[in-house]
């Protein structure tokens, strides 16, 4: 069978597994793939789905979007842009609507940038046009401020 080419995939998995010092049976079992499996990724034989690289990713306790780009599932700059999203998405400290306030900013600053719109992956985050101004259906942008104003009175504030 010859080898897939699917970067160091299986170079970097044999190098992540050995290093959380699991065998090649234990990370099978962990991930819920068979070990037969496993072993042909390893060696470059396979290239697995999403799914499985999730699993294992979880398994080994690794982000999955490095594995996404090591199987060429996702470019570099989408790999970046998904663990930035994660990462608000996961911060506790903040509410739903600073959340979705933040990734409003954060992409308004990646089409100020040059972002092209339509090539972004998680675009069901993204609740602004390529105007900048935030659709119909939004309300972060609108709702009061904590300090006592409201946004909707204020006509020079912009995201």
């Amino acid at each position: 069978m010859a080898s897939l080419n699917v970067g160091n995939l299986g170079e970097y998995l044999r190098e992540q597994r050995r290093s959380a010092q699991l065998s090649l049976r234990q990370l099978a079992d962990a991930a819920g793939v068979s070990n037969p499996y496993l072993s042909q990724i390893e060696r470059g034989l396979r290239k697995p789905s999403a799914e499985v690289l999730q699993q294992v990713a979880k398994a080994l306790r690794i982000s999955a979007e490095t594995l996404y780009v090591r199987a060429g599932i996702l470019d570099e700059r989408e790999r970046g842009e998904l663990e930035t999203r994660a990462v608000v998405m996961a911060d506790p400290s903040i509410n739903e609507r600073q959340k979705n306030v933040l990734l409003q900013i954060y992409d308004s600053f990646r089409r100020e940038n040059g972002f092209v719109p339509g090539t972004d992956v998680s675009a069901d985050t993204d609740t602004t046009d390529t105007s900048g101004t935030p659709d119909e259906g939004t309300t972060s942008a609108r709702e009061p401020r904590t300090s006592g104003g409201s946004d909707a009175a204020d006509p020079h504030h912009e995201l």
